[in-house]
């Protein structure tokens, strides 16, 4: 079987996800998934896993990721994760799909700027007193 390579954005972190042949081993930046904190992201991931099911205990993926939070950076390497099963097999699309949709599609949201002449956040405005 030839590697199949993916990405993944959410926000601003970038995940490149390689999935090929194997025992079913998993790698996010060279660490060993067991390993990978903090939990909570951790259960995020293997939801993709789980839906899998035998096709993730017969290949191997690595995962790198760069940029963004911690919080961003799993979205970002289910995203990639999700879409390497899809393109591995077909009947998975359709389980992703029903389980959630962003585990195919992007989220396109991002960061508002500031606007000039203003402090704080992007749409905070002046306050104005009439007194």
């Amino acid at each position: 079987m030839k590697p199949i390579v993916t990405s993944g954005k959410r926000k601003r972190a970038v995940a490149r996800a390689v999935l090929r042949e194997g025992k079913g081993n998993i790698k996010i930046n060279r660490i060993n998934f067991d390993f990978y904190e903090p939990k909570i992201e951790r259960l995020r991931i293997k939801e993709v896993i789980m839906l899998a099911g035998d096709a993730a205990k017969s290949t191997d993926i690595d995962v790198t990721i760069r940029g963004g939070g911690f919080n961003s950076q799993a979205e970002a390497a289910r995203l990639a994760i999700a879409r390497a099963f899809a393109k591995f097999d077909k009947k998975l699309e359709k389980t992703f799909l029903e389980f959630d949709r962003l585990l195919l599609v992007a989220d396109v949201r991002r960061k508002e700027t500031h606007k000039p002449n203003r402090h704080g956040k992007a749409r905070a405005k002046r306050q104005k007193s009439y007194r």
